[in-house]
């Protein structure tokens, strides 16, 4: 009897040494191990947070990016409802900016020039001439250093040396991610120069509420604070005007689909291929009161946007033609994702009558947005 029970358990010591554990996946079906390699010399990995309701986002210190946020839907099933990648490969080798912290400049700058105290600076120029989101390398293409301090806070560290893509100043950058116990993803910004530069951060997460990417956005309802809207060109840049909303397709003021107007024949629409503007909020602005809320009726997924800034970039997915394909192989569609981007207004730095963007020594930049689920 004795030399069965060792045989037993010399069996069982074998068969477990031969069984590869099962890989963890997240709630919204990512497998961690796809996102651990190196970009640049820099590590990178996925970090999962969950707050004390069962929700999950899940983040990657790849270019600081939200790769899945499951929240729960009417019936209280979680359900994925951001667009991006299921594999770090995917974000380096496919042009996008799923998820992506922007910066040191979100939205575009004329030229990819600009003065400061007297001095001229010449950006990168990668869309229609101008500088777009800091540039084709900006932070959504960095390795930001990683930091979980518990289980629903994610802390990023980002350093850009001074002249990186013309950019002055030596600029330290901490962005907190943290998933609250309201049911709200909360993205807290800060930085520092130690010479005058200009900084515009925000995030540029695509959401599609139906918990499908397959499916487009237009049937979603949105409403902003925002009596105006800064016109741009042909080429995407704002004009220096900003325009009341009353009477034309950029009326949000009382809830209505996004594709209610979207294709209406207005000069403002064709020069954005759809809605690509930046919305003018109220002032003053309250960080405790909605700037803009987003509802899906299928899913009953109503999202509440909270912001310090005095701008919201509304983006319909208008440049997504179902030749990108991302989490679970699905190709994105036309309009299949809005963007609600916190921000200061595009080319700030060139329209002195706009609110500054400007930082000094001494002084610490800070910006703040909620996204809240209900």
């Amino acid at each position: 009897m004795k030399s069965l029970t060792i045989g037993i358990f010399s069996l069982a010591l074998a068969t477990a040494a031969c069984t590869t554990p099962t890989q963890q996946l997240t709630k919204s079906g990512l497998d961690p191990e796809k996102f651990k390699t190196e970009v640049d010399g820099k590590p990178t990995a996925l970090y999962t947070l969950v707050n004390s309701n069962g929700l999950e986002a899940c983040v990657t210190n790849y270019g600081g990016r939200l790769v899945s946020l499951m929240v729960p839907d009417k019936d209280g099933n979680l359900t994925d409802v951001v667009l991006g990648h299921d594999s770090i490969a995917d974000y380096v080798n496919i042009d996008g900016n799923f998820g992506a912290l922007i910066g040191r400049y979100g939205n575009r700058i004329n030229q990819g020039r600009f003065s400061l105290d007297g001095k001229d600076y010449q950006l990168p120029q990668n869309n229609f001439g101008h500088c777009l989101h800091g540039g084709p390398k900006g932070f959504h293409h960095a390795v930001w250093d990683a930091e979980q301090t518990n289980d629903s806070t994610l802390v990023l560290r980002h350093f850009s040396p001074d002249g990186e893509y013309g950019f002055p100043g030596n600029v330290n950058v901490q962005v907190t991610y943290t998933l609250t116990a309201d049911n709200a993803l909360d993205i807290d910004y800060q930085a520092t120069t130690d010479a005058p530069t200009i900084l515009n951060l925000t995030n540029h997460t695509y959401f599609n509420l139906s918990g499908n990417a397959a499916n487009t956005i237009l049937d979603h309802q949105l409403w902003f604070d925002a009596d105006a809207y800064t016109p741009i060109d042909s080429t995407f840049m704002t004009s220096g005007e900003i325009c009341t909303v009353e009477n034309t397709p950029f009326d949000f003021t009382e809830a209505k689909t996004i594709g209610q107007d979207i294709d209406a024949d207005n000069e403002q629409l064709k020069n954005g291929k759809g809605y690509d503007h930046n919305m003018v909020l109220r002032q003053p602005r309250n960080v405790d009161s909605p700037a803009a809320v987003l509802f899906e009726p299928s899913t009953g997924i109503r999202m509440e946007m909270f912001t310090s800034e005095p701008g919201i970039q509304f983006y319909a997915g208008n440049f997504l033609d179902g030749s990108v394909k991302g989490k679970k192989g699905i190709a994105y569609p036309f309009r299949s994702a809005v963007c609600l981007e916190s921000q200061h207004f595009p080319d700030s730095p060139n329209k002195q009558l706009w609110p500054s963007v400007v930082v000094r020594p001494g002084e610490t930049y800070t910006s703040h947005c909620r996204y809240k689920f209900q």
